[in-house]
């Protein structure tokens, strides 16, 4: 606008963001683009009560009766423009989230063989011990504290090391979200 236009303030709205949820809110001043005969129209808000799809058409037909050179190329919620700028977080999560159950399978597959070959080497030692009087309990109960003391001494180990790791993965995952934007 020129720098002797003089316009007059009809409200104040709070700081919107664009084009990212996590940039600043650049400085901004709102004019009516339909009184403006030099303004460009490219988008425009309409703020509904009930479901945007229900007015769609509604908001089609009075555009065209009202301003016959506008036209209506697209139509968008906000809903669809958020879920379109956290692609990337839900991506990573995703990933995230299958790795971690690959990762919990493969530890369980791992326990499991370990398991196995513990009671396979010791598959004497268990026959005498039944072969004494042992009963299945007193047995399974022998096997399942093996079993509980290498879950614990995984658990001893991969607590802290999952907290010690927990900054860098998030700095890791941010730098990737921050990146895949641009």
């Amino acid at each position: 606008a020129p720098p002797d236009q003089a316009y007059t303030i009809i409200g104040v709205v709070r700081d919107a963001k664009y084009l990212d949820l996590r940039e600043t809110p650049p400085r901004t001043i709102y004019l009516n683009a339909f009184q403006e005969r030099s303004m460009f129209v490219n988008e425009l808000a309409l703020k509904t009560s009930g479901r945007p799809a229900a007015v769609t058409d509604e908001v089609r037909r009075i555009v065209r009766e009202e301003l016959k050179t506008v036209s209506i190329a697209r139509v968008t919620t906000m809903d669809d423009l958020i879920d379109a700028s956290v692609v990337s977080e839900r991506v990573i999560a995703t990933l995230s989230a299958f790795f971690g159950g690959l990762g919990a399978s493969l530890a369980a597959l791992g326990l499991y063989g370990l398991l196995a070959y513990t009671v396979t080497r010791r598959t004497n030692e268990i026959g005498i011990r039944m072969a004494l009087g042992a009963t299945r309990a007193h047995v399974s109960r022998m096997v399942f504290k093996g079993a509980l003391g290498l879950v614990c001494a995984g658990l001893v180990i991969g607590v802290p090391l999952g907290v010690l790791s927990r900054r860098a993965a998030t700095r890791i995952v941010t730098d990737l979200s921050v990146e895949s934007l641009w």
